[in-house]
């Protein structure tokens, strides 16, 4: 090599030194939930501390989502930097090898604070591969002025028939007041998440020990008779089509007496900025059928994750231990109050002064999460593991074909029992397929 040469290849290397590093864009594929948006609305603060990555968001519906990450993420497309992922996948897909361990999170992170249930659930062979963003169990939220006018109490421990006796006296449908509001759009984590937790705790379980499908029995019968029925009697027009997003929305305009779903949505229904009722709201504890000791065991988190085929690995963690921080829910209370921080995820939160006298949702929100035991979802001794739904990878399909059957019976196309057998013909075909038992 000539002195020439050498002195050009040094030069070059001085002015690669002092380039600045080179911008990179992150895509973060999220649901369009409120908690979301709120995230990507509080990014200027993240950017601001980071100009060297570009945020660009994908924001889709929850079953869109759920399909396009992951199709991306099993052929490893490589089209997502970040993506919000529940609990159900985050196991399963670190399994495969799909996801990156969050091991570059900083100190003051502190793993620790996360509470116990979710960095369990969101941890394989003891690396952490996902960050909650949210969790939540489920509850059930009620409008107290409806129940007084009505004469009915909701006990802070309902049973079924309590609660259905209660919807069908609170219903007023000439004033479009609708007794209950439940999910019935068809998804395995839209009407299956609900319909599995009331199964749960009618006594019911999705497979015997022996993986053979249960959705004939006589436990899943009561409660999804039940579940039409009211649908039928007190719910609203169209509850076929409605899901969180749409249930929340009538619940915040006055239209809902009960509704029963994620412990997430009781900082929006509360929040006089976003609900007409955030002043007549009551609490109570996911019910169950008299004699059945089992509150549902929903257990669901929204979580950040890194695909293992991004090309941003260091700025993706960067980010997600931004987006699920301490100083990120402080960041929220400041600008929007304690309300709208982020709940379930941080035992900090819930021993926050500020955040009780705030929330009056916080002690019973923890107490079910804390109550919740996906490992044993069913009172029948199981296979599976995972209260609202059932951890393995056939679930996706099985849940959603199931959960299209049901949807139906809500709207009156087909009988509860027919769709049972509709559905327990396939998830008999799918667990066939998929080589159960194994």
């Amino acid at each position: 090599m000539t002195t020439m040469m050498r002195r050009l290849l040094g030069a070059c290397a001085l002015t690669a030194l002092a380039m600045p590093a080179a911008a990179e864009t992150l895509t973060i594929a999220t649901v369009n939930n409120g908690d979301m948006i709120r995230m990507q609305q509080m990014a200027e603060d993240f950017t601001a501390k980071n100009p060297d990555i570009t945020l660009e968001w994908v924001t889709l519906e929850e079953n869109i989502l759920r399909q396009r990450v992951t199709t991306d993420i099993a052929t490893r497309g490589g089209q997502y930097d970040v993506v919000t992922i529940g609990n159900y996948e985050v196991p399963i897909w670190a399994r495969q090898g799909w996801l990156m361990p969050l091991d570059q999170l900083p100190a003051e992170y502190d793993v620790e604070d996360l509470l116990p249930a979710l960095r369990s659930a969101l941890s394989q062979d003891g690396k952490l591969y996902a960050a909650p963003f949210y969790g939540e169990s489920a509850m059930v939220m009620y409008r107290t002025d409806l129940a007084e006018k009505a004469g009915v109490t909701i006990s802070e421990t309902p049973t079924w028939a309590e609660l259905l006796d209660a919807a069908r006296k609170m219903t007023d449908k000439d004033n479009e007041i609708y007794g209950i509001c439940l999910r019935g759009k068809a998804g395995w984590g839209e009407n299956m998440a609900f319909l599995s937790a009331m199964a749960n705790s009618y006594g019911a379980a999705w497979f015997d020990k022996d993986w053979k499908p249960l959705l004939t029995s006589d436990e899943w019968k009561a409660a999804a008779t039940d579940y039409v029925t009211i649908m039928a009697e007190a719910g609203p027009p169209g509850a076929s089509s409605n899901g969180f997003n749409e249930n929340l929305a009538l619940f915040q305009q006055g239209k809902c007496g009960i509704w029963i779903d994620a412990t997430v949505a009781a900082g929006f229904v509360t929040n006089p900025k976003e609900s007409t009722v955030a002043d007549k709201v009551g609490f109570a504890q996911f019910p169950n059928k008299e004699g059945v000791d089992n509150h549902g065991n929903w257990l669901w988190s929204w979580n950040l994750a890194v695909p293992a085929s991004t090309d941003a690995p260091e700025a993706a963690q960067t980010f997600i231990a931004w987006a699920t921080s301490k100083d990120y829910t402080n960041l929220v209370a400041g600008k929007e109050g304690w309300l709208a921080a982020p709940p379930g995820t941080r035992a900090s939160l819930y021993e926050n002064a500020e955040y009780q006298a705030a929330a009056p949702f916080a002690k019973l929100t923890l107490q079910s999460m804390n109550a919740a035991t996906p490992d044993r979802p069913s009172v029948q001794e199981t296979p599976y593991t995972g209260g609202q739904f059932v951890a393995i990878p056939e679930f996706q399909a099985i849940g959603t074909a199931v959960g299209q059957q049901l949807s139906a019976a809500v709207a009156g196309q087909v009988p509860v029992d027919q769709a049972l057998t509709m559905a327990q013909q396939i998830a008999e075909r799918e667990m066939a397929k998929a080589g159960y038992p194994k």
